[in-house]
């Protein structure tokens, strides 16, 4: 009876140490607190609904930096030192990044069918001058990686033909990945296999199951961290084709009304907006005029 008390006692004295070194639950005035400074600094809604998420995906922050509770990691946020030295680390963790190569395949065959020799035929873009590609919201670049593969089969109708891809996103950490071009086999099965033998290369241990993106492909995107929320996106090149997709989704409708015009000012007259297959623009004020499903010109 002795050795059994013992041994719960020793339970119970793991189970407090338990208890203390994992963070607490997260208070609603922690919550608010949180949800308000990520919605006016990257515009992103953050409903009660959606507080086990954000405390979820915290979590390993409040292990990484040794603290005990969401209020201390309040305190050390909010605090000027530590609002310079986490912000960045915060919005990576409390980001969404999903994404395919050549998702929503009818965007790329209409961007290769209509948009791209309409470029080419009224604007001249391409032959005389630089066509620019913007993939807003690029994730961990599949997308943006996508855009090059599928303007360089058009590219290579003409003998001399340029262009490049922009691709942003807030997160670091998504960017880092993006940079780098590596993907694990099962992210590549999309892209068609004449592209695979051409804009791939597979890694030197097979049984990693990775192959990463050619230099040469890689080399005409250029990727860069920016914030919706800023006024000025430092974007200095005129953009003829814009993939804004399924970023809309978690902004409110004036933060995406704000958001598309600001877009729109990167634009030129005829260029073109792609949005994501569950985003509308119904009810906006933008100077765009729908082409087909989900894709907007810019009118003059």
């Amino acid at each position: 009876m002795k050795q059994l008390k013992n041994t719960l006692a020793a339970r119970h004295v793991d189970d407090i140490d338990d208890h203390r070194l994992s963070p607490t639950v997260m208070s609603d005035r922690d919550f608010s607190r949180l949800s308000e400074f990520i919605q006016n600094a990257c515009g992103i809604r953050m409903p009660a609904a959606k507080k086990l998420m954000l405390e979820g995906r915290l979590r390993k922050r409040l292990r990484t930096l040794g603290m005990e509770s969401f209020q201390e990691y309040c305190d050390y946020l909010f605090a000027p030192g530590g609002m310079q030295a986490e912000q960045v680390h915060m919005i990576d963790a409390v980001t969404t990044n999903k994404t395919d190569f050549f998702r929503e395949p009818a965007h790329f065959d209409y961007l290769l069918q209509e948009v791209l020799p309409e470029m080419v035929n009224v604007h001249g873009l391409g032959v005389r001058t630089r066509l620019n590609l913007w993939s807003a919201g690029c994730s961990t670049g599949e997308e943006p990686y996508t855009l090059a593969m599928v303007v360089s089969e058009f590219a290579g109708r003409y003998s001399r033909f340029g262009f490049s891809v922009l691709a942003t996103d807030i997160s670091t950490r998504v960017l880092e990945k993006s940079r780098r071009g590596i993907y694990e086999d099962d992210r590549v099965e999309p892209i068609p296999m004449a592209m695979r033998r051409k804009y791939l290369l597979k890694g030197k241990d097979k049984k990693k199951g990775l192959v990463r993106i050619a230099p040469e492909l890689r080399s005409l995107v250029k990727f860069q961290r920016l914030n919706f929320m800023h006024d000025d996106f430092g974007i200095g090149d005129p953009m003829a084709v814009i993939f804004c997709r399924n970023v809309l989704i978690y902004f409110d409708k004036p933060t995406q009304e704000r958001l598309l015009n600001r877009l729109c000012r990167y634009l030129i007259p005829g260029g073109y907006l792609f949005t994501g297959h569950s985003e509308t623009l119904h009810g906006m004020s933008l100077p765009l005029e729908q082409t087909a499903t989900t894709v907007y010109r810019r009118q003059a």
